[in-house]
Order: structure tokens, then sequence, then C-alpha cells
């Protein structure tokens, strides 16, 4: 007997179908949930979602510092920045007259970047902060600071492969020379005198001094212990340093060795580029020593080397100025034509009884050609001057690197050349150390 197939309750048949399909959705919807979670967590919090009171780790702060603060391993504060910049104001003159009055930060010692102020204080910006600047990161609210001391003062002997000596060619006053005409050892000193004072900044407007002795001299006895050339650039707080080559050791000799050859002088001061920069201890300064003005000092018998430097030294208008301290013993042409074709530096000759003669007749030789010549300094020491400075009885010629129209006459110069002429415009003393 055939019977229909047996039915099941429409019910069940629901449930097995409906059960499944909630299961599924039930898992959809918690897979969805875990990817908002997660999205959520990598979005930054906006700073009204901020505590009222942050944590340590949320106080700190990205500080701007100059890139040799952090190699010395000290971290300034962006706010300390402008006054590490400017010459201390401590420093005072004789008649009291503060430093930073007598050489404004608008002259000699003024920022590379003109119309720079301070620094503001916030951690987000680099306007006005000093090239080369770098940023570093604090994990304290008020990290301990360390900005060290200034600089020291750097003051070696070091050799050179283009000072003037030791030299294998003619003298060209004389003609005579050749290799055995130079086998003295007076002839074979190739070292230079250093300094670099305390403080000096390479990357501000300076002037390198370049010191010719005269007879019977070295570098250690004579230029730093006895004449004091070091110390008158120190104590003339101006932004310079000094090379004093050594020529002829301890003799009654003017020989300029690699100095009478074409384009020498220009090589000694390339050279001098890299000596300075390893001497400051930064080797990426180099470039800024190399583009850096000349001033050019020649005592006694040190005219020759001076003279034949600016003749044929090769090293064109970055020479800003010359002073000779009494010694004008000859080589007139030259300096008279140095002086006609360089309006824009200066030359200051002074001289006592032995070089008057001398003297006298150069400022005759630059009068006839119209150049105007004075017979003392008085203010700043301006683009153009040309001055013979006479110096009265008494004064020795021995003497006369630190006693000559003042005291230390070469620290007398360099504060002139750093002093602003008033209503001057560009003729004032900062175009003679801009480079």
């Amino acid at each position: 007997m055939w019977l229909p197939p047996r039915r099941r309750p429409v019910g069940r048949r629901i449930l097995r179908l409906v059960v499944p399909l909630a299961t599924m959705a039930a898992l959809g919807l918690l897979t969805v949930q875990g990817c908002v979670t997660d999205g959520a967590k990598s979005t930054p919090p906006s700073a009204s979602d901020a505590p009222a009171s942050p944590s340590t780790l949320s106080q700190k702060a990205d500080r701007l510092v100059p890139r040799g603060l952090v190699r010395g391993g000290g971290i300034a504060k962006a706010d300390r920045l402008a006054a590490h910049a400017r010459p201390s104001a401590r420093v005072a003159s004789a008649d009291g007259t503060p430093f930073a009055q007598r050489f404004p930060v608008a002259s000699l010692f003024a920022s590379p970047r003109k119309g720079t102020q301070a620094p503001d204080a916030s951690p987000e910006t680099t306007e006005g902060l000093p090239p080369g600047s770098v940023r570093t990161a604090s994990l304290a609210p008020d990290p301990a600071v360390h900005l060290g001391t200034p600089q020291k003062a750097r003051t070696e002997l070091i050799a050179f492969d283009n000072s003037a000596f030791p030299y294998d060619g003619r003298n060209p006053r004389s003609g005579t020379g050749g290799r055995s005409r130079w086998q003295a050892a007076r002839y074979r000193d190739d070292r230079v005198l250093m300094h670099i004072p305390r403080g000096f900044d390479p990357h501000r407007p300076g002037v390198i001094v370049v010191f010719f002795h005269g007879h019977g001299a070295t570098l250690s006895r004579d230029v730093r212990d006895r004449q004091l050339v070091p110390e008158q650039i120190s104590e003339s707080g101006v932004n310079a340093v000094l090379l004093a080559p050594q020529l002829a050791v301890d003799a009654a000799d003017s020989s300029a060795g690699k100095f009478w050859e074409p384009g020498g002088f220009s090589r000694f001061l390339n050279e001098s580029a890299g000596r300075l920069a390893r001497l400051y201890g930064d080797p990426d300064t180099e470039k800024l020593f190399s583009r850096m003005p000349v001033v050019v000092v020649g005592y006694s018998g040190g005219y020759v080397p001076t003279a034949w430097s600016l003749h044929v030294g090769g090293l064109g208008n970055r020479i800003r100025g010359v002073l000779l301290l009494d010694a004008l013993y000859g080589e007139l042409d030259k300096f008279a034509s140095w002086i006609g074709k360089h309006r824009n530096a200066f030359f200051v000759s002074a001289y006592t009884h032995y070089t008057k003669r001398r003297d006298d007749e150069l400022a005759r030789m630059l009068s006839s050609r119209g150049i105007r010549v004075a017979r003392e300094l008085d203010g700043p020491l301006t683009p153009g001057t040309v001055a013979f400075l006479a110096t009265g009885e008494g004064i020795r010629h021995r003497d006369y690197v630190t006693r000559a129209w003042t005291r230390n006459p070469i620290e007398d110069v360099l504060v002139r050349m750093a002093r602003r002429a008033p209503n001057a415009g560009n003729r004032s003393a900062a175009a003679l150390v801009r480079p």
C-alpha cells in the first residue's frame, strides 16, 4: 500500500535555515567592529583630545641649535641663540666704553644674513637661525643645557709647503740665486706662526692679517713674545686671525723667497685656508677662510715680501689694506702702483727718521697723481685712506711694532677698521672686511 512521503514540520525547516544565517551575520558584525577599532587606534588624537595634564613624553620639544654646539656636546635653547651670535658686551675700552658700542653688530661683527631677527622660541620655526643649524629632540620638559666656554685661543707654529722658504729660485732684485745660494740654515725654516683668538667666528665678516717680520727675527722669540703680534690681534677684539711666515731666520736679510714668484702669495693664502680650518677645529670652514679679506703688515725689512706680494702675488682685490711700520726702505714704484690701482683699500705707512725721506717721496708721488694723502689717523679707517704718520723722538725702531704713533699700532689699525664711519654709506669700514 502506497503512502505519501512524510513531511517535516514547517517550523523546524525554517529554524534550520535561519540559525546558520544568523551565525554568519554575527561573525560579520564582529569582523567589521574589529576593523573599525583598529583604524581608530592608528589615528592621532586631536588637540582637544589631549589630557589636561600631559605626561612627560608629551612635553618633549624640538630645539634648534647651531651644528657646532651639537658637535661640542652642548644643546642650546632657541631663545639663547640670538645672544650667542653677537659679540660680548662685557669687554670695554680703556675709557669704559662697552665693546658692543665701539664695534656695532652692523659693521665688522654683522651677521652674514642681513635683516635676520632673533629666532622665535617656537619649536617649529627655523627662520633667523645660523646657517648649518640642526634639529635635536629633548625627552625632558626642560633639558639641562650646557653651552660650554667660548673657543680658546690657538697659537701654533705650523710647517707650510708655500711659505717663503725653502726657496731654490733667483733673487729678482739682484739677479743672484740658484740652489746653492739658499742652502744656509737661515733659509730652510718653512713654518708659519698662526693665531686664532678666543671667540673668533669664521661665519662672521673678518680679516686675515699677514705679518712680515724684519731683520734678525724668529717667530717665537720676536714676533710672538717680544712684538706681541698675536696678542695685539686678540686685544683688538676684532674678528681676525694671524699668519706670520718665517723669513730669513735671525739674519740681516730681507729676502722674500717664494713671495718673489708670480702667484706665490696667492698660493700661500690658498694653503692657509685649509690649515686655518684645521686649527680652528672645523674643516668645513675652509671655504670661509679662502674668501676672507687680507691685510698685509710689513715691519722694517719685511717691506720686500710686502711689496712683491702686492706686485705679483696674484691676490687682487682680496687685499683690503697695507700697514708699513718703519718699513719704506725701497720698492716705492710697486707701492705707488698698487695704491693707484686699489682705491678701495687703505695704505698706512708710519715712520721714524730712518725712513722719513722715502715716505715723503712716496707721498709726493701719490699727490702728483691726484691721490689725497693724510698725515694722521682720525676716526675710522675707511676704504681709500692713504696716510703717512710721523712719530716723534724717543720712539725706537726696535720697539716699533709695539710703540709707533700709538701703543700697539696693529691693534689700533684693526680697531679703526671695525669702527663705522658716520654717514659713510658704502665707504664705511665694514666694506674692508666684507668678502
